[in-house]
């Protein structure tokens, strides 16, 4: 067990039938579960270190992990994935179990958040509630695309050489810089370390480029949001160019039980001068229903 400031943190490997997941828990493990989804291509550390610690400084056990192809965890040779979206929601659960929990708070972020909403909608036992950060319905279409701006930066995207760490940091520095709102100034440096120290951690970080490639089952196509039994709580910061801040709204549009709480000039990101706002607004949430 290691300690950061007076937060209990601890690591474990959850073992999954040909995979294994990288994990780390914060807080005491009699405080209410909550585990984060970090979106595409970004392993845990995509999960601020304080907005976990402030998180279980709340009373709430935090869970954060590497999934597929990120971080520590199982990694498949770049272009070949062994596994499909469907198995990313699967692994979720498959993690409470490996903790020995019934059922959970979920945090996703992003693509994160699909996969959080899909672990819901399979397995609606396990899940206490659902917050959703700067992510979109499943299966509500209409909605508004990305901006121009955002738009013909991915398309730089497809000029990189996928196989060239060097391109790829270039692009994620271009990238982060790209998402962010407007309400605080970008931390370029921050960005450039963040994404070094995840590179340099991962076993292989170019196979993180599999995600793009995922594939879901015939049964995903059936499952839309509009049927998420947990209460949700989407957090959306209104300047965010990927997911303009209508997909946030569909949530209360969609989904009976649900609110949604605005970032004022936020992009696609948990700057650390959100954090405090956010997890007030989570460990409210959190609070409302069983396990709580």
């Amino acid at each position: 067990m290691d300690t950061t400031g007076s937060t209990p943190v601890t690591e474990k490997i959850v073992e999954l039938t040909g995979a294994q997941l990288q994990t780390q828990a914060f807080g005491d493990p009699a405080g209410a579960p909550v585990l984060l989804i970090m979106g595409v291509m970004s392993s845990m550390l995509w999960w601020p270190q304080r907005f976990c610690e402030e998180l279980a400084a709340q009373g709430r056990y935090v869970i954060r992990y590497d999934q597929r192809d990120t971080g520590l965890s199982t990694h498949y040779a770049p272009g070949e994935p062994g596994y499909s979206f469907d198995d990313l929601s699967e692994d979720a659960i498959a993690l409470l179990d490996g903790y020995g929990i019934e059922a959970a708070h979920l945090v996703g972020m992003s693509m994160g958040g699909f996969v959080a909403q899909e672990a819901a909608l399979r397995h609606p036992r396990r899940v206490l509630t659902l917050t959703l950060i700067s992510t979109s319905p499943i299966g509500v279409d209409g909605l508004p695309s990305s901006t121009k701006a955002y738009k013909e930066h991915s398309v730089a995207a497809e000029r990189i050489d996928w196989s060239d760490l060097g391109a790829i940091a270039d692009f994620m520095r271009r990238d982060s810089a790209m998402l962010a709102g407007t309400r605080h100034p970008h931390d370029a440096e921050a960005a450039r370390i963040l994404i070094a120290r995840d590179m340099e951690r991962a076993t292989s970080f170019i196979s993180a480029t599999n995600h793009f490639m995922l594939s879901s089952g015939d049964k995903a196509a059936t499952l839309h949001a509009s049927n998420l039994e947990a209460s949700v709580l989407a957090i959306h910061g209104t300047a965010d160019p990927l997911f303009p801040i209508e997909h946030a709204e569909a949530f209360t549009q969609a989904v009976p039980n649900a609110r949604l709480h605005r970032i004022a000039g936020g992009g696609h990101e948990i700057h650390d001068r959100d954090i405090d706002e956010m997890v007030r607004v989570i460990v409210d949430h959190t609070g409302s229903g069983p396990g709580g």
